[in-house]
Protein backbone atom coordinates (compact mmCIF):
# COMPACT_ATOMS: atom_id res chain seq x y z
CA UNK A 1 0.00 0.00 0.00
CA UNK A 2 3.01 2.38 0.55
CA UNK A 3 3.95 2.16 -3.24
CA UNK A 4 1.01 2.77 -4.43
CA UNK A 5 0.66 6.03 -2.51
CA UNK A 6 3.95 6.87 -3.17
CA UNK A 7 3.19 6.82 -6.57
CA UNK A 8 -0.18 8.56 -6.44
CA UNK A 9 1.79 11.81 -4.75
CA UNK A 10 4.70 11.19 -7.80
CA UNK A 11 1.49 11.68 -10.17
CA UNK A 12 -0.27 14.64 -8.28
CA UNK A 13 3.48 16.41 -7.94
CA UNK A 14 3.64 15.83 -11.50
CA UNK A 15 0.92 17.30 -12.43
CA UNK A 16 1.08 20.24 -10.17
CA UNK A 17 4.38 21.01 -11.90
CA UNK A 18 3.10 20.70 -15.25
CA UNK A 19 0.28 22.97 -14.37
CA UNK A 20 2.99 25.45 -12.79
CA UNK A 21 5.00 25.64 -16.06
CA UNK A 22 2.24 26.09 -18.80
CA UNK A 23 0.08 28.16 -16.23
CA UNK A 24 0.12 30.74 -19.02
CA UNK A 25 -1.93 28.40 -21.19
CA UNK A 26 -4.01 27.30 -18.57
CA UNK A 27 -5.00 30.73 -18.13
CA UNK A 28 -5.81 31.78 -21.86
CA UNK A 29 -9.20 32.74 -22.69
CA UNK A 30 -11.11 30.40 -24.68
CA UNK A 31 -14.18 30.40 -26.30
CA UNK A 32 -16.30 27.42 -25.32
CA UNK A 33 -19.66 25.78 -25.97
CA UNK A 34 -21.60 24.80 -23.85
CA UNK A 35 -24.55 23.00 -26.16
CA UNK A 36 -27.28 25.89 -26.24
CA UNK A 37 -25.04 28.53 -25.57
CA UNK A 38 -21.19 30.20 -26.11
CA UNK A 39 -18.81 31.12 -23.25
CA UNK A 40 -15.04 32.77 -23.16
CA UNK A 41 -13.30 30.75 -20.46
CA UNK A 42 -10.17 29.48 -19.95
CA UNK A 43 -10.26 25.92 -21.26
CA UNK A 44 -7.03 25.13 -19.19
CA UNK A 45 -8.45 25.73 -15.58
CA UNK A 46 -11.78 24.65 -16.02
CA UNK A 47 -10.14 20.96 -17.24
CA UNK A 48 -7.51 21.43 -14.21
CA UNK A 49 -10.17 22.40 -11.37
CA UNK A 50 -12.08 19.23 -12.73
CA UNK A 51 -9.29 16.83 -12.34
CA UNK A 52 -8.75 18.86 -8.96
CA UNK A 53 -12.47 17.73 -7.78
CA UNK A 54 -12.31 14.29 -9.35
CA UNK A 55 -9.17 13.93 -7.26
CA UNK A 56 -11.07 15.23 -3.88
CA UNK A 57 -13.94 13.01 -4.97
CA UNK A 58 -11.53 9.68 -5.37
CA UNK A 59 -9.96 11.13 -2.24
CA UNK A 60 -13.19 11.30 -0.45
CA UNK A 61 -14.44 8.18 -1.51
CA UNK A 62 -11.19 6.55 -0.41
CA UNK A 63 -11.64 7.49 3.58
CA UNK A 64 -15.06 6.67 3.01
CA UNK A 65 -13.36 3.00 2.33
CA UNK A 66 -11.49 2.86 4.66
CA UNK A 67 -13.42 3.99 7.13
CA UNK A 68 -16.15 1.28 6.31
CA UNK A 69 -13.27 -0.88 6.13
CA UNK A 70 -12.57 -0.21 9.86
CA UNK A 71 -15.54 -0.13 10.94
CA UNK A 72 -16.80 -3.37 9.60
CA UNK A 73 -13.76 -4.40 10.73
CA UNK A 74 -14.13 -3.53 14.52
CA UNK A 75 -17.96 -5.07 14.13
CA UNK A 76 -15.85 -8.17 12.95
CA UNK A 77 -13.62 -8.07 16.10
CA UNK A 78 -16.93 -7.70 18.66
CA UNK A 79 -18.24 -10.25 16.84
CA UNK A 80 -15.28 -12.57 16.92
CA UNK A 81 -14.65 -11.79 20.67
CA UNK A 82 -18.41 -12.67 21.26
CA UNK A 83 -18.02 -15.97 20.18
CA UNK A 84 -15.13 -16.53 21.92
CA UNK A 85 -17.13 -15.93 25.01
CA UNK A 86 -19.72 -18.24 24.48
CA UNK A 87 -17.28 -20.59 23.50
CA UNK A 88 -15.46 -20.17 26.68
CA UNK A 89 -18.71 -20.18 28.70
CA UNK A 90 -19.98 -23.61 26.39
CA UNK A 91 -16.29 -24.74 27.37
CA UNK A 92 -16.66 -23.79 31.29
CA UNK A 93 -20.49 -25.19 31.23
CA UNK A 94 -19.16 -28.77 29.80
CA UNK A 95 -16.65 -28.89 32.55
CA UNK A 96 -18.46 -27.74 35.59
CA UNK A 97 -20.99 -30.93 34.17
CA UNK A 98 -18.12 -33.12 33.69
CA UNK A 99 -16.94 -32.32 37.06
CA UNK A 100 -20.92 -32.94 38.70
CA UNK A 101 -21.05 -36.33 36.69
CA UNK A 102 -17.64 -37.27 38.09
CA UNK A 103 -18.55 -35.68 41.82
CA UNK A 104 -22.45 -38.13 41.62
CA UNK A 105 -20.10 -40.90 40.20
CA UNK A 106 -17.89 -41.07 43.17
CA UNK A 107 -20.62 -40.77 45.39
CA UNK A 108 -22.18 -43.62 44.08
CA UNK A 109 -19.15 -45.79 43.99
CA UNK A 110 -18.63 -44.72 47.49
CA UNK A 111 -21.87 -46.10 48.81
CA UNK A 112 -21.55 -48.84 46.64
CA UNK A 113 -18.18 -49.41 48.33
CA UNK A 114 -19.89 -48.73 51.76
CA UNK A 115 -22.70 -51.23 50.61
CA UNK A 116 -20.15 -54.07 50.17
CA UNK A 117 -17.93 -53.25 52.68
CA UNK A 118 -21.29 -53.87 55.48
CA UNK A 119 -21.79 -56.86 53.47
CA UNK A 120 -18.42 -58.41 53.77
CA UNK A 121 -18.01 -57.77 57.13
CA UNK A 122 -21.34 -59.43 58.17
CA UNK A 123 -20.58 -62.32 56.04
CA UNK A 124 -17.70 -62.66 58.07
CA UNK A 125 -19.48 -62.21 61.08
CA UNK A 126 -21.59 -64.97 60.05
CA UNK A 127 -18.28 -66.99 59.21
CA UNK A 128 -16.85 -66.42 62.44
CA UNK A 129 -19.93 -67.11 64.64
CA UNK A 130 -20.40 -70.05 62.51
CA UNK A 131 -16.46 -71.16 62.80
CA UNK A 132 -16.92 -70.71 66.76
CA UNK A 133 -19.80 -73.07 66.77
CA UNK A 134 -18.31 -75.36 64.78
CA UNK A 135 -14.91 -75.25 67.04
CA UNK A 136 -17.22 -75.54 69.91
CA UNK A 137 -19.29 -78.67 68.96
CA UNK A 138 -16.11 -80.38 67.81
CA UNK A 139 -14.47 -80.02 71.35
CA UNK A 140 -17.99 -81.12 72.82
CA UNK A 141 -17.20 -84.61 70.86
CA UNK A 142 -13.69 -84.68 71.38
CA UNK A 143 -14.46 -84.25 75.04
CA UNK A 144 -17.45 -86.92 74.78
CA UNK A 145 -14.82 -88.99 73.33
CA UNK A 146 -12.08 -88.89 75.48
CA UNK A 147 -14.85 -89.33 78.46
CA UNK A 148 -16.22 -92.39 76.96
CA UNK A 149 -12.49 -93.52 76.23
CA UNK A 150 -11.98 -92.89 80.38
CA UNK A 151 -14.74 -95.09 80.72
CA UNK A 152 -13.46 -97.71 79.00
CA UNK A 153 -10.14 -97.58 80.25
CA UNK A 154 -11.54 -97.26 84.30
CA UNK A 155 -13.66 -100.50 82.57
CA UNK A 156 -11.14 -102.23 81.70
CA UNK A 157 -8.74 -101.50 84.58
CA UNK A 158 -11.91 -102.51 87.08
CA UNK A 159 -12.26 -106.05 85.63
CA UNK A 160 -8.13 -106.59 85.34
CA UNK A 161 -8.73 -106.04 88.92
CA UNK A 162 -11.36 -107.99 89.83
CA UNK A 163 -9.82 -111.22 88.32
Amino acid sequence: MYLRTLLIIVVLAALAIFAALNWGAITTQTTLSLGFAGVEAPLGLILLGFSGALTLLFLVYLVYLQSAALVESRRYARDLQAQRDIAENAEASRFKQLQSFLETELRRWNEQSAALNASVLSRLDGLDREMRAAIEQSGNSLAAYIGEIEDRLERMAGSKNKS
